[in-house]
């Protein structure tokens, strides 16, 4: 807006309105002892609260740990620490003394993994992680080394991250008192966030009757892989880019030591011994 003043062209001049000109009224408080010292005092008693209420949450909480790396010689896993042997398989037992209600969460953890190192945190294509058909052949050029095979396929899901997947899996069982063993239920779905698996990841379209391993056809698995993409799982639902034990590894950690979700005991455990059969693969250099 144009305005004539005094004779002069003002370009842009502000409305002379008590907005626009920041004449509105305004309230300064006066900090004062009397004032200052009992909003402190509430406030604080109110963290206290909620610190305690936090604390008393915390220690409800009932943690098992179990190591199977196979470090020491006596351990059940150490046969497995070597690496050609292949498809090795440890048990570790464990013992329950009081009741866990369901849902009960089953986690791995690695240490002196970093996931945050910049490289290979960038090391991913997101778009092809969309269901981009364009990107799933043309990886980004971020996924390099990972991005082709040495023939010159593309590599799909590229990059190190997805190449760098944590596939040790696990089956529990309940010992029973007659030497039997039963199997406990472990739920796979749910574990990933639900952003991740509804919005970020996303599976090639599947038109015109084709299956995930048509749409696949001219890439490559990633080169640590046993297996593509499209048989994670013989569930649809849980198969290619939306497999849900592959997003959450996608969701890179902030920490070299750090745990991610691996399943769900909805029905929580009984108290008495049980067994975790494990399938171990060797792990990467670092790890």
């Amino acid at each position: 807006m144009n305005r004539q003043e005094d004779g002069v062209l003002l370009k842009n001049k502000p409305d002379n309105t008590a907005f626009t000109q920041q004449r509105l009224p305004a309230w300064q408080p006066i900090m004062s002892a009397g004032y200052v010292l009992p909003t402190f005092l509430l406030l604080g008693l109110a963290f206290i609260g909620i610190g305690l209420g936090l604390l008393f949450s915390s220690n409800s909480v009932i943690e098992l740990e179990l190591d199977y790396t196979g470090n020491l010689p006596n351990s059940s896993c150490y046969p497995c620490t070597n690496t050609t042997i292949k498809g090795c398989k440890c048990n570790v037992q464990f013992k329950v003394d009081t009741l866990l209600v369901g849902p009960v969460f089953m986690y791995y953890e690695l240490s002196n993994f970093y996931q945050n190192q910049r490289k290979y945190g960038v090391s991913r294509d997101d778009d092809q992680l969309n269901g981009d058909l364009q990107y799933l052949k043309n990886p980004s050029e971020y996924c390099f080394p990972f991005r082709r095979d040495s023939k010159g396929r593309p590599i799909a899901p590229c990059g190190a991250i997805a190449n760098s997947m944590f596939n040790d899996s696990f089956v529990v069982y309940k010992m029973n008192d007659n030497g039997t063993r039963t199997k406990v239920l472990l739920n796979a779905k749910g574990i990933s966030w639900w952003t991740d698996y509804n919005v970020k990841f996303n599976n090639p379209p599947t038109d015109n009757g084709t299956d995930l391993q048509e749409v696949f056809k001219g890439t490559v698995k990633p080169i640590n892989w046993p297996r593509p993409a499209y048989e994670l799982d013989t569930n649809p639902a849980n198969n290619g880019f939306i497999n849900e034990d592959f997003i959450v590894w996608m969701r890179t950690a902030a920490l070299p030591n750090f745990r991610k979700l691996y399943r769900r005991v909805e029905g929580g455990l009984q108290r008495g011994n049980y067994t975790v059969e494990i399938s171990y693969t060797p792990r990467l250099p670092g790890d």
